[in-house]
This record gives C-alpha cells, sequence and structure tokens, in this order.
C-alpha cells in the first residue's frame, strides 16, 4: 500500500509529499521545493530509500530544490509534462523574483504525458495531465490509496491561479471535471497548498468547481 507525509516546505509553505511503498520502504517525494535538510530528515526518521523526484509543475516553490536534491543523491527526476520546459528553464529567474535561494536548471530524466504510471515499490501511481495553472501540469493518483496528489490545480475551497503564462482558467476547470472528479467523490487529495479534502466535498461546496 502506498503511504505519505506531508512536509510544507519554503516559504509559500507547499506541500512537499514523500510518498512509498509500506512493504519495501522504496521512496520518491513529490514537489521538493525547498528545505531539502527538512525533507531528507524524514526519509531518515521514517527508514526510507528515496530513489526519486516526482514533480507536478515547475513553480520555484514546487521544483525549486529539485537540481541539488538530483545531484546530492543521483536521483532520477519524473515529470512534469513537456510542456512546463519553459518554467524549469526560468527557475533562476523565478528564485530572484521570489526571493528564493538560488535554482538551478534541470533535465528531467523522464517527461509524463497523461496516462502513463509511475511506480514507487509495488505500488503503481497513475498520471493525469491537467493543465490550466501551468501547460505542463501532471497530478498523481493511487486508485489503491484513494489519494491524489495534486499539486496547484485544485485547492479546498478553490482553484489554481491563471493568471501566470500560459495559464488558462477554462482549460483548468476542464482538467478539474473531466480529469480529477472521475477519480470518484471518496478520493481523498493533497493540494499544493493547505489541507486535503475530497473530491466529493468539493464537488458539493467549493464555489469554482461545485456542481450545479
Amino acid at each position: 500500500m502506498l503511504r505519505y507525509l506531508t512536509i510544507p516546505v519554503t516559504p509559500f509553505q507547499q506541500n512537499c509529499s514523500l510518498v512509498w511503498c509500506d512493504q519495501t520502504l522504496k521512496a520518491a517525494v513529490i514537489d521538493p521545493g525547498g528545505d531539502l535538510d527538512r525533507i531528507l530528515a524524514e526519509v531518515q526518521r521514517l527508514g526510507l530509500t528515496l530513489e526519486q523526484i516526482w514533480l507536478t509543475h515547475a513553480h520555484i516553490d514546487h521544483a525549486g530544490g529539485t537540481a541539488e536534491l538530483a545531484q546530492r543523491l543521483h536521483l532520477p527526476i519524473i515529470g512534469p509534462h513537456v510542456a512546463d520546459q519553459f518554467w524549469i528553464d526560468g527557475l533562476p529567474q523565478q528564485s530572484k523574483m521570489f526571493g528564493f535561494a538560488h535554482a538551478d536548471v534541470f533535465k528531467p530524466t523522464r517527461w509524463l504525458v497523461d496516462g502513463d504510471t509511475v511506480t514507487v515499490g509495488h505500488c503503481d501511481v497513475a498520471v493525469r495531465h491537467c493543465p490550466g495553472h501551468t501547460p505542463g501540469h501532471v497530478v498523481f493518483y493511487c486508485g489503491e490509496a484513494k489519494r491524489a496528489f495534486v499539486g496547484d490545480v485544485l485547492f479546498a475551497g478553490s482553484i489554481g491561479r491563471t493568471d501566470f503564462p500560459q495559464g488558462d482558467h477554462d482549460t483548468l476547470i476542464a482538467s478539474i471535471t473531466q480529469r480529477l472528479w472521475p477519480m470518484g467523490d471518496d478520493t481523498v487529495f493533497i493540494p499544493g497548498h493547505g489541507p486535503e479534502s475530497t473530491f466529493g466535498r468539493e464537488r458539493r461546496s467549493n464555489p469554482y468547481v461545485a456542481d450545479t
């Protein structure tokens, strides 16, 4: 079974998540935006073997620590979708703009597309391409655990911003309704910021995407 621990990192309190197979204790880290020593301390505390970096998208608070972590531990970088290449190329500028520590550009080991699968230990995790916040944003979904790691697509009571370059509101709404809702109302999602919720709760009460 897939297990996870969410670790808020960076001044933006971005929800970095450690995910691991409870049989093998092999792990991946989703969106290591920064505070790498804190992330690695949790890896050690839990007795995990960190093997991969998974990225939902390439905004600085989600991807800022990626190059350093990959280099430090010789880890493959999985994701996001290639449409976020320009955000990766702009990481040094993003870090200056938002007052983050310098973030190096990196080259993903594997770009992801809709319908892909990523694997940690014995756990398979589905990939859905969910553009709108960024054009290359992806979401990681484990059907067995009924958990989705949705980055900045959807939040408890809100949705991702679409006023960044190549963001698009209508595209984001379509990603949520066509690619997240079919995962099931009882699926718990871990957003990029703030508390967890369920898709069912958001369909009932989220003012941006509630069913009418």
